[in-house]
């Protein structure tokens, strides 16, 4: 069974600052990105890596290459003017044949360094048994919902609710058909993207670690975590 990941690292990072965009900022001395894509790469070498960059980057991303000496096996193909689009694009640089559609494929945020080799396996089988599959983790604040002006609101069982993260996993045969459909605003992941078919979507455990660098914030958090986890291989 192939497994196929495409990661999509289109942001601009203005809520990170700094001149580089944040996917190329360094974590441990080396651009997120690259991180992220060596993390993948030493979870499973069986991997085919599709990573989505913007026109403006792939410059860029060559130089960066060549810099850190970055060898981890995979296939650049140029973003769209969207989340939606990037993926659909890396949808395309997936070859048809051999028994392709019967593959599975995951689509991962370029700053999301840390997932753990077990996310990454339970998101593959149950996206295998299932069709789709996303992991998700609690909510340990309280939650609550603005219900109208002057600051109202009232409080929701937050057992009800889940955060998600990447990888979202799929059979291949319905992501494809999935980014046939026509792009609308309120398609904020692919798994609201499959759903839009009436799809279901399973939900894995995913790991807290697997934080989304973001801000100046996370960065810190990061570090602390990458620092963590040279101690504690486990991580």
């Amino acid at each position: 069974m192939k497994r196929y990941m495409i990661v999509v690292a289109g942001g601009k990072g203005q809520r990170m600052g700094g001149l580089l965009p944040k996917q190329f900022q360094l974590l441990a001395g080396r651009p997120i990105l690259m991180v992220t894509l060596e993390r993948l790469y030493s979870l499973d070498k069986t991997l085919n890596i599709v990573l989505v960059l913007p026109h403006d980057h792939l410059g860029l991303w060559d130089e960066l290459c060549l810099k850190y000496d970055f060898t981890v096996p995979i296939v650049v193909v140029e973003g769209g003017n969207t989340r939606f689009h990037s993926v659909k694009n890396g949808l395309d640089a997936i070859v048809d044949g051999d028994g392709t559609e019967d593959a599975l494929v995951g689509v991962h945020d370029g700053v999301r360094p840390f997932v753990s080799q077990k996310v990454v396996d339970d998101a593959y089988i149950a996206a295998w048994n299932n069709g789709a599959a996303i992991p998700v983790i609690e909510l340990n604040d309280s939650l609550r919902r603005i219900i109208g002006g002057e600051g109202a609101s009232e409080a929701v069982p937050r057992d009800r609710y889940r955060l998600v993260q990447t990888p979202q996993v799929f059979r291949l045969s319905l992501l494809r058909r999935a980014y046939e459909q026509r792009f609308v605003e309120n398609f904020t992941d692919d798994a609201s993207v499959v759903e839009a078919m009436g799809e279901q979507v399973a939900t894995v455990e995913g790991n807290r670690e697997n934080i989304k660098l973001t801000t100046p914030f996370d960065m810190m958090i990061a570090n602390a975590i990458f620092e963590c986890s040279t101690l504690h291989p486990e991580i």
